[in-house]
């Protein structure tokens, strides 16, 4: 199939899957824009494969982002910085490593670049699973760095269902993705063909998604108890990670860089993931 006609493709299939998500409510404007960049290229330059494995983890991360909303509310979910809207900025931190190792794929298409997609996917999607369900969880977080009790929604704070979460989610796209290499009648995948893998890699594949999104979350937490900027709102004394609070107040940065903010510690854990995808791969 000939690029442009791939792209074209990519595009239109893109479409579908934005359409969807602002219809459900999972996307912004912008979020919605930066869907359709990011999934052309996906769709187009990676292929079917590649596409199907970036819908399990944004169908997964909405669907898990509106589950008992009320609840994660009254635990302390305010103190996040964004709702479960994407805006672009969400988008492109959580999915854009991903893009960017798909384009890759068009110009020296080989297995590691799958397996550094597969990674960088799994740790972004196990990390809104572990924060999600995580916010659920009757056992207070403890901090990632210390093991001190802080308040749900805290950056940095982990619980054990929310780290079961996180390893599910791994379980969840290595599945997805080894499912693709195994079957021997699999399509195209644009630049890079599965079929050109066996058994075994479809083996290794499934091995690496959750080494990956534990890797990946583990290090987000790290960034988020350590650099993350967190800001406390001066009329209400809450704590929160926005930079103007909900009652309409500018908060005040209390610890953290003021340039790393969850967007950032997100990009960072998916480009961590998929250096885990592409080195485990190696050594397996």
């Amino acid at each position: 199939m000939e690029l442009p006609y791939r792209v074209a493709v990519g595009a239109g299939l893109a479409l579908i899957v934005v359409a969807g998500g602002v219809s459900a409510g999972a996307l912004s404007k912008s979020g919605a824009v930066a869907s359709f960049v990011v999934g052309t290229i996906v769709f187009g330059l990676g292929g079917p494969a590649w596409g199907v494995l970036l819908i399990a983890s944004f169908v997964s991360a909405s669907a898990l982002s509106s589950y008992r909303e009320d609840s994660k509310a009254a635990g302390g979910k305010a103190v996040i910085s964004k709702g479960r809207r994407r805006d672009a900025n969400q988008v492109l931190a959580n999915t854009g490593v991903a893009a960017l190792i798909a384009a890759l794929s068009a110009i020296a298409p080989n297995a590691h670049l799958f397996a550094a997609y597969v990674g960088a996917l799994s740790a972004v999607t196990a990390d809104t699973w572990a924060t999600e369900l995580g916010m659920l969880s009757r056992v207070p977080p403890r901090l990632i760095t210390s093991g001190d009790p802080v308040p749900p929604g805290t950056s940095g704070g982990v619980t054990v269902l929310g780290t079961s979460a996180a390893a599910v989610a791994g379980v969840f796209m290595g599945i997805v993705a080894a499912a693709f290499v195994a079957l021997d009648d699999a399509v195209s995948v644009g630049t890079f063909d599965l079929r050109l893998l066996n058994l075994s890699d479809a083996a290794r594949i499934a091995l690496i998604a959750p080494i990956a999104a534990l890797a990946g979350t583990a290090f987000d937490s790290y960034l988020g108890a350590t650099v993350q900027a967190k800001y406390m709102c001066p009329k209400c004394f809450e704590p929160t990670e926005r930079r103007v609070h909900d009652c309409g107040t500018e908060t005040d940065r209390v610890s953290g860089w003021r340039w790393m903010d969850n967007d950032v510690v997100n990009l960072l854990a998916s480009i961590v993931g998929a250096a885990v995808g592409f080195v485990v791969y190696r050594l397996i």
